[in-house]
């Protein structure tokens, strides 16, 4: 299932593609915003795959709001506006989609997105077994990926949780988040961001990994719960 959503200023063009999502049986409409201020709202609180985004919007274009987006998902511009297609170009959006937006041309655009996670899931999944090094107490130390519990942040450092040991290594929590498969790690709260493979129990605001009890925050549950409703763990 493939989360989307749609940012648009008007309503006529977010009902008509969200009246296309909803067609779609591996489409799932997360959320629908009429601004990027609502969007970025929106990107926070779930866990979205797919953006379908207006350019020409107030206060902040869809251009603009992209630019700014740290690690932004897959994106497909939807516009009335054909001379902003070399500027998405550049920006790596999936597919550049003219208003009106046929059934047709909306269906080939999300079946190129269906195939571009599908490819990038296979490449996370075959980093189990990777490995990345890190530098704590003065040594070079090697760290497997699937080693990893949990890790959790401290000030301007990280703490590695691992199957045997502990590892504190002055990086910032984007910083480590930035070297994982996203497929593999879940960020459950601002602190902590845990191993899928390592989750035993969910119950009510806390998980439980091994002998660890973690929190999970009340502006991390919803996407939480949401990568758990939409089967994302069949995986393991």
């Amino acid at each position: 299932m493939i989360n989307c959503l749609i940012v648009d200023d008007e309503p006529i063009a977010r009902n008509g593609m969200l009246e296309y999502i909803e067609q779609v049986e591996f489409l799932n409409a997360v959320a629908v915003c009429k601004n990027a201020i609502e969007a970025s709202s929106a990107l926070q609180k779930s866990h979205i795959d797919l953006v379908f985004l207006d350019i020409q919007m107030p206060k902040i274009t869809g251009i603009d709001f992209l630019k700014n987006l740290p690690n932004p998902p897959l994106v497909i511009f939807t516009t009335a506006f054909p001379e902003y297609a070399i500027e998405g170009y550049e920006l790596n959006v999936l597919d550049y989609l003219l208003k009106p937006i046929s059934f047709e041309r909306f269906f080939k655009a999300v079946a190129k997105a269906q195939a571009s996670l599908n490819l990038r899931s296979k490449q996370e999944i075959s980093q189990t077994g990777a490995y990345f090094f890190i530098k704590s107490n003065q040594k070079i130390e090697k760290i497997l990926i699937e080693d990893i519990l949990y890790i959790e942040a401290l000030s301007n450092y990280v703490i590695l949780h691992t199957k045997t040991k502990k590892h504190i290594v002055y990086m910032s929590f984007k910083g480590i988040e930035s070297q994982l498969p996203q497929n593999l790690f879940l960020k459950i709260h601002k602190s902590f961001m845990v191993a899928v493979n390592a989750i035993q129990t969910i119950d009510n605001d806390e998980m439980i990994l091994a002998d660890h009890v973690l929190p999970i925050s009340k502006s991390y549950r919803s996407a939480v719960m949401d990568r758990v409703e939409k089967n994302l763990f069949r995986r393991l």
